[in-house]
Protein backbone atom coordinates (compact mmCIF):
# COMPACT_ATOMS: atom_id res chain seq x y z
CA UNK A 1 0.00 0.00 0.00
CA UNK A 2 1.15 3.28 -0.67
CA UNK A 3 2.25 6.10 1.04
CA UNK A 4 -1.88 8.16 0.05
CA UNK A 5 -3.36 4.77 1.04
CA UNK A 6 -2.31 4.53 4.44
CA UNK A 7 -2.48 8.28 5.08
CA UNK A 8 -6.37 7.57 3.79
CA UNK A 9 -6.80 4.13 5.95
CA UNK A 10 -5.44 6.07 8.97
CA UNK A 11 -7.58 9.04 8.51
CA UNK A 12 -10.89 6.72 7.31
CA UNK A 13 -10.30 4.62 10.54
CA UNK A 14 -10.20 7.62 12.81
CA UNK A 15 -13.37 9.39 11.02
CA UNK A 16 -15.27 6.17 11.55
CA UNK A 17 -14.41 6.30 15.09
CA UNK A 18 -15.60 9.77 15.51
CA UNK A 19 -18.63 8.80 13.50
CA UNK A 20 -19.26 6.53 16.84
CA UNK A 21 -18.70 8.75 19.26
CA UNK A 22 -21.06 11.69 17.04
CA UNK A 23 -23.94 9.16 16.81
CA UNK A 24 -23.80 8.37 20.58
CA UNK A 25 -23.92 12.18 21.36
CA UNK A 26 -27.10 12.10 19.02
CA UNK A 27 -25.25 14.58 16.85
CA UNK A 28 -27.45 13.06 13.90
CA UNK A 29 -25.99 15.63 10.87
CA UNK A 30 -22.98 15.50 11.78
CA UNK A 31 -22.85 11.63 12.32
CA UNK A 32 -23.45 11.43 8.28
CA UNK A 33 -21.34 13.98 7.23
CA UNK A 34 -18.13 12.39 9.02
CA UNK A 35 -19.60 8.71 8.30
CA UNK A 36 -19.31 9.29 4.70
CA UNK A 37 -16.02 10.84 4.77
CA UNK A 38 -14.77 7.76 6.97
CA UNK A 39 -16.59 5.74 4.01
CA UNK A 40 -14.75 7.50 0.96
CA UNK A 41 -11.09 7.44 2.93
CA UNK A 42 -11.60 3.96 3.46
CA UNK A 43 -12.46 2.71 0.03
CA UNK A 44 -9.80 5.35 -1.06
CA UNK A 45 -7.41 2.90 0.74
CA UNK A 46 -8.82 0.06 -0.59
CA UNK A 47 -8.39 1.04 -3.96
CA UNK A 48 -5.15 1.68 -3.22
CA UNK A 49 -4.36 -1.55 -2.00
CA UNK A 50 -6.05 -3.28 -5.08
CA UNK A 51 -4.03 -1.22 -7.41
CA UNK A 52 -0.90 -2.34 -5.86
CA UNK A 53 -1.63 -6.05 -5.28
CA UNK A 54 -2.16 -5.81 -8.94
CA UNK A 55 0.82 -4.25 -9.40
CA UNK A 56 2.88 -6.93 -8.15
CA UNK A 57 0.77 -9.59 -9.51
CA UNK A 58 1.31 -7.95 -13.32
CA UNK A 59 5.52 -8.20 -12.15
CA UNK A 60 4.96 -11.64 -10.93
CA UNK A 61 3.47 -12.72 -14.42
CA UNK A 62 5.91 -10.75 -16.15
CA UNK A 63 9.28 -12.37 -14.51
CA UNK A 64 7.40 -15.89 -14.74
CA UNK A 65 7.08 -15.57 -18.69
CA UNK A 66 10.84 -14.78 -19.01
CA UNK A 67 11.88 -17.34 -16.81
CA UNK A 68 9.96 -19.83 -19.40
CA UNK A 69 11.44 -18.20 -21.72
CA UNK A 70 14.91 -18.28 -20.77
CA UNK A 71 14.47 -21.85 -20.13
CA UNK A 72 13.05 -22.56 -23.62
CA UNK A 73 16.09 -20.68 -24.69
CA UNK A 74 18.69 -22.92 -22.57
CA UNK A 75 16.92 -26.04 -23.91
CA UNK A 76 16.95 -25.04 -27.55
CA UNK A 77 20.55 -23.89 -27.73
CA UNK A 78 20.48 -20.57 -28.18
Amino acid sequence: MSGLGRWSLGIGVGLLAATVVFRAMDLIPITVIVGILGLISVGIAGYDAAYEWLGRVQQRRGAAKARRDREREIREGR
